[in-house]
């Protein structure tokens, strides 16, 4: 036996857009004069949907983050974002291969704090949104990761389509120490890619199985897992 469902992080993960959403978070913070370091972002911010990382920016720059202004700030990213993701939006290696080969064998769901219309834009650029059968966005949830509810809400998806036993049988692909605290919490089975933070600290998250990058994963890999870990 083996994993049979597929649960893919977005950013970070089948995407290399990190960098867009900081320039995406500073175009929209830029009117009311506040200056997002890269240091900061990496260090504190990356784990955050918009909302929270708006809410976060805003009272460590000494502001008020009242919720109609944290909204307005989504609203205000979600253009630069697109249009900035058009121009320059990249994907890790392997990601499209490992989708499509995930869905060979299983429902693949996107669970990710990004926004479902940056998420749709991403995997069309992929060219697998055809493989993916589910979407859980920010939109779905009412707190972002290390919060457990997005997975929860994507097994929850996978029992009521015919995967009454998707806790055992799923496997999640993070990069984030964040992503990483969400899925242990919701009981699943965890592979770290090392795309956006150190190895060491992937090695010493909870994760399951720690790789250099998406690349790296097989079948072969997946089965192990498997027997080691379910």
């Amino acid at each position: 036996m083996s994993f049979t469902a597929t649960l893919f992080d977005y950013n970070g993960v089948l995407v290399d857009d990190e960098s867009v959403h900081l320039e995406a978070f500073r175009d929209a913070l830029r009117p009311l004069g506040i200056a997002v370091a890269d240091a900061d972002y990496w260090d504190r911010y990356i784990g955050f949907d918009d909302r929270e990382g708006f809410a976060a920016i805003l009272q460590d720059a000494g502001r008020a983050a009242p919720a109609e202004l944290v909204e307005e700030l989504i609203r205000q990213k979600g253009p630069h974002y697109l249009a900035r993701a058009t121009r320059e939006l990249k994907s890790f290696a392997g990601a499209a291969a490992l989708v499509r080969a995930r869905a060979a064998l299983g429902p693949v769901l996107v669970v990710s704090g990004a926004l479902r219309d940056e998420i749709q834009l991403g995997l069309q650029h992929l060219q697998v949104a055809d493989c993916v059968g589910h979407i859980v966005a920010a939109e779905d949830t009412s707190a972002s990761k290390p919060d457990p509810q997005g997975y929860q809400l994507a097994l929850a998806w996978l029992a009521q389509h015919g995967h009454p036993d998707a806790q055992r049988r799923a496997v999640v692909i993070e990069d984030s120490l964040a992503g990483i605290a969400a899925a242990k919490a919701a009981g699943l089975c965890c592979i770290a890619v090392g795309h956006s933070y150190p190895l060491d600290k992937l090695e010493a998250s909870g994760a399951d199985l720690v790789v250099p990058q998406l690349k790296h994963i097989d079948q072969a890999m997946l089965a192990k897992l498997y027997a080691e870990t379910r």
